[in-house]
């Protein structure tokens, strides 16, 4: 078993579990976390959250990011300046496109989450700019 420094199990979903996970995903929740597609800008459910909690996968559970990093970047994406962990995130090259772009995606289940820019708010200079359908909130008091 592989442990993030948050003390969450890491360990990839084996197939069997990823196809339990997935059959109740709509059509528009399995074309962003399996097809890494983005939602419409200003459409996602938690773009105006202002709520404390935790940003978790939504396929997996596994806490990707804080409300305690998240900023209103403009941009129509929920975005982060951090995640919850960094071992909870994976990154991978993307140059689809037209450009090249650092696509971000969940560390146990490798479902796409968004994108990583380096234009965010200090104290780290990165705008996780991410889709809400990737998510689930999990509010904490």
């Amino acid at each position: 078993m592989t442990t993030s420094n948050a003390g969450y199990d890491l360990t990839p979903l084996t197939p069997e579990q990823v196809d339990e996970k997935t059959a109740h995903l709509s059509e528009e929740e399995r074309r962003v976390l399996l097809d890494h597609g983005t939602e419409r800008p200003f459409c996602g459910t938690l773009l105006d959250n202002k709520t404390s909690g935790v940003y978790d996968c939504r396929l997996c559970e596994l806490p990707l990011f804080s409300s305690e990093s998240k900023f209103d970047s403009g941009t129509g994406w929920p975005s982060f300046f951090q995640p919850f962990d960094p071992d909870h995130i994976r990154y991978i090259d993307d140059s689809s496109m037209g450009m090249t772009r650092t696509e971000v995606r969940c560390a146990r289940c490798d479902s796409h989450l968004g994108h990583v820019f380096p234009d965010g708010p200090p104290p780290t200079g990165r705008r996780y700019c991410l889709n809400s359908i990737a998510m689930s909130f999990r509010e904490t008091s």
